[in-house]
């Protein structure tokens, strides 16, 4: 990616994330307090995740679970999961705080979801470029595990079936993304996240 590209991504991300947020503030701001009742804790999660160039920051979403303990691996069925949190995670409501990463320029609308410590930090030789992307909303990753929960609550063992299968895909994937991103690439899979 040339730094024409990353200026030309990143001007999107901030004109695009302003508009998103001055638009579905209400939104937003109701589905914090339905969050908030639901959960009995703060309608807002925040949690550390692994940025561009393995920069730390704390990513901000709708609370959809319990506070209790457990894995940082999410399956379907996970117990942690309030009803309104599964019907908000469906849908991706969640995720809508994640506007607010955006346009500070912590994350970007499309690029690798940011992970928890233990996995994006963790990348050896070639696989590190993919640090030069910010964490995204979407990717080409993220849709094609869409429905990763339910693939997980299918394993026996969900953690190490995300650590040997899951992840090393994603990675691929996205190494992928890096080499041919283009702007018309980003719009696509926006409008594909949406529609689907």
């Amino acid at each position: 990616m040339t730094p024409v590209d990353r200026a030309l991504k990143r001007s999107f991300d901030i004109v695009v994330s302003a508009l998103g947020l001055a638009a579905l503030w209400p939104v937003i701001l109701v589905t914090w307090a339905l969050a908030a009742r639901d959960t009995g804790a703060s309608g807002f999660f925040r949690q550390e995740r692994v940025g561009r160039h393995g920069k730390i920051f704390r990513v901000v979403k709708l609370r959809t679970m319990r506070a209790v303990g457990g894995t940082t691996v999410t399956t379907a069925n996970d117990a942690r999961i309030t009803p309104l949190g599964g019907r908000l995670r469906r849908y991706k409501l969640d995720e809508l705080p994640q506007l607010w990463n955006v346009l500070k320029g912590e994350m970007s609308f499309v690029g690798p979801r940011p992970d928890v410590p233990g996995y994006m930090d963790k990348l050896e030789g070639a696989d590190r470029e993919i640090l030069e992307l910010r964490p995204g909303i979407t990717g080409p990753a993220t849709l094609k595990y869409r429905r990763e929960e339910d693939i997980l609550a299918e394993q026996p063992d969900p953690v190490a079936y995300n650590d040997t299968v899951i992840w090393p895909d994603k990675v691929r994937i996205n190494r992928a993304y890096l080499a041919n991103w283009s702007l018309g690439t980003d719009l696509r899979l926006i409008k594909e996240t949406v529609l689907k």
